[in-house]
């Protein structure tokens, strides 16, 4: 979360956030603005010049909040929110003209403009967002399917931010995919960063289950990550999903598949992230999901998220 405090000293223009598909996070948003001030009116009865427009460029998914209020979701690529307005100008000894004061000296200075405190939070905004526990192989998995490079280690909560990559289709089609850093239980009671972590599951508009197959049980993942999500937001584990089973090419976890299919009662694409396994699956099933969901959104009259 960013907090910014934003004076606008100048007149008549303002101070804008505007979302850019370029910027990736609030790392590079200051914690202090200040607009342009106007110019002084001139002779001959010109106007001053207003101030220049200061935009502040924001990340896709940009929540702006004021005093614990939500005021703006920037969530798509040119969505503005007028952070601070200018102040109204001032007026000139013309004004003033009169049949009693053909010659007046009078004038008037410009209104200060607003000040304001604003928290910026982000919410990555995705296609599909990848929940699992820590170390199931989700980072390995973007890896593998699309350009995103987040790190790979041995060690749990290797992922700690989000990290989006977009898999390409034929006819450009691109599905952005989020890695979610890693959920453990009792996420949606804050442990472990929990509310940090699952507030960016809101944006995904579908999800993929991803269960470590080596882990006995593995259906258990899946329990328990529908619950941290239904606990964190009603609806939220109901949302259209698949379950990837990774880790196909340890041979502990070829002696569960079946189990765990038995136990779902439902489709599973088991794979394997490090070897490529039945990677085609995985994308064939992705763009299932993903024309289901245009489908739906242009049903609603509502323009489909693009990248």
């Amino acid at each position: 979360m960013a907090v910014v405090a934003i004076t606008q000293s100048g007149t008549e223009n303002s101070v804008l956030a505007l979302v850019d598909q370029q910027v990736k996070s609030l790392s590079s948003v200051l914690s202090r603005y200040q607009g342009f001030s106007g110019e002084d009116g001139g002779s001959k009865n010109c106007f001053g010049r207003s101030g220049a427009v200061l935009y502040v460029q924001v990340p896709v998914g940009t929540l702006v909040k004021e005093g614990g209020r939500v005021v703006a979701d920037l969530s798509r690529v040119g969505d503005e929110y007028i952070a601070a307005l200018g102040g109204a100008g001032g007026k000139g000894n013309r004004f003033f003209l009169a049949n009693d004061n053909r010659a007046p000296v009078t004038c008037t200075p410009g209104q200060p403009g607003q000040q304001r405190v604003l928290h910026l939070e982000l919410k990555t905004v995705a296609h599909a967002g990848m929940v699992g526990f820590p170390n199931a192989g989700k980072s390995s998995l973007l890896r593998a399917i699309s350009n995103a490079r987040p790190t790979v280690a041995s060690y749990p909560f290797t992922t700690l931010k989000p990290h989006v990559g977009i898999v390409h289709y034929e006819g450009h089609q691109q599905i952005a995919v989020a890695d979610i850093p890693g959920i453990i239980r009792g996420a949606h009671q804050n442990r472990g960063l929990g509310s940090a972590f699952l507030r960016h599951i809101e944006r995904c508009r579908f999800l993929l289950f991803v269960v470590d197959l080596s882990q006995p049980e593995p259906w258990t993942q899946v329990d328990d990550l529908k619950y941290e999500l239904e606990m964190y937001e009603e609806g939220l584990s109901e949302r259209p999903h698949a379950i990837i089973a990774n880790k196909i090419d340890l041979p502990e976890a070829r002696a569960n598949l079946s189990q765990l299919r038995d136990h779902l009662g439902r489709e599973v694409i088991a794979l394997s992230a490090l070897t490529g396994e039945n990677l085609e699956q995985l994308l064939l099933h992705l763009k299932v999901l993903h024309d289901a969901y245009v489908e739906a959104e242009l049903g609603k009259g509502r323009q489909p998220l693009r990248w």
